[in-house]
């Protein structure tokens, strides 16, 4: 099946309606209490059934899709690298980004599926199931949201002229943050700083609500991917903290290096962050 060209925005047509699968299965789960078993893995992140639901519908829905291609998620044994360096296309799958806020029950979770070729992500959907809408981007076709009341296009805001909005989890703090964020004032002035949970955070950049995501703490490939092709998708830049391409499936470790989302293009901000 080819995934180039005007192909992509079909493909992502189709991952859209898996997501919605996805999403009612998880559903079902965070509307019912007694549903609602966490469990923890050995990194002592937490694991429940709507985790394990959404990654069963997603693979079964995407083998079918695409016979043949490999799909790395978040809840399966990942496969060693040697076998994986040998992907040039496969699908990149977070089933429940945002455990933790589901189980906070705050609202603020996603369903993450990207198309990775040679490294990058030339298509993204995330999407959010409390709100029933999604985000997607693809490679040379740009960035969308679709939801009930239909389609609208999505563009960055570009270097912002007043105050800079700064995206980041209420759950993640630290000495590397604390310094971004004085750099950040002493070239911008007074900063806001916009607390959201999971993959949204690219959704927000995107949408033109934010204007930069700066990550200084762990986090895996498939948290990042789909909402990267949305982001690029809607004229940003996701990039290594030494100003590098984001690319995946490059090492043994899925854990990304610590990186800026832009909402804008780098050359734009690099007065700004150097």
């Amino acid at each position: 099946m080819s995934v180039s060209g005007t192909h992509l925005r079909e493909l992502a047509v189709q991952v859209v309606s898996i997501c919605q699968l996805a999403s009612d299965a998880i559903k079902e789960v965070y509307y019912d209490d007694k549903f609602l078993h966490v469990e923890y893995k050995g990194d002592s992140s937490p694991v429940t059934e709507a985790d394990k639901a959404a990654h069963t519908t997603i693979v079964g829905a995407l083998s079918k899709l695409t016979p043949g291609l490999p799909i790395l998620s978040e809840e399966q044994d990942i496969p060693d690298y040697q076998q994986r360096r040998q992907w040039m296309k496969y699908w990149l799958v977070d089933p429940l980004d945002g455990t933790k806020e589901f189980i906070s029950r705050n609202g603020e979770f996603t369903v993450n599926i990207a198309l990775i070729e040679r490294g990058r992500p030339v298509l993204g959907v995330v999407y959010v199931p409390l709100e029933e809408s999604a985000y997607c981007g693809a490679e040379n076709c740009g960035a969308w949201k679709i939801n009930p009341d239909g389609e609208t296009p999505l563009h960055v805001s570009g270097v912002p002229e007043g105050r800079v909005r700064v995206l980041m989890s209420s759950r993640h703090r630290g000495k590397e943050m604390d310094a971004c964020v004085r750099k950040l004032r002493l070239n911008f002035g007074d900063l806001e700083r916009i607390e959201s949970g999971s993959a949204l955070k690219f959704c927000r950049l995107a949408e033109g609500r934010g204007d930069i995501y700066p990550r200084f703490s762990p986090c895996c490939e498939w948290d990042t991917a789909a909402g990267q092709a949305v982001l690029e998708g809607a004229g940003g830049e996701l990039l290594t903290i030494d100003f590098q391409r984001f690319l995946y499936n490059q090492k043994e470790s899925v854990i990304n290096p610590h990186f800026y989302a832009i909402g804008g293009q780098f050359s734009e901000w690099q007065s700004k962050l150097t």
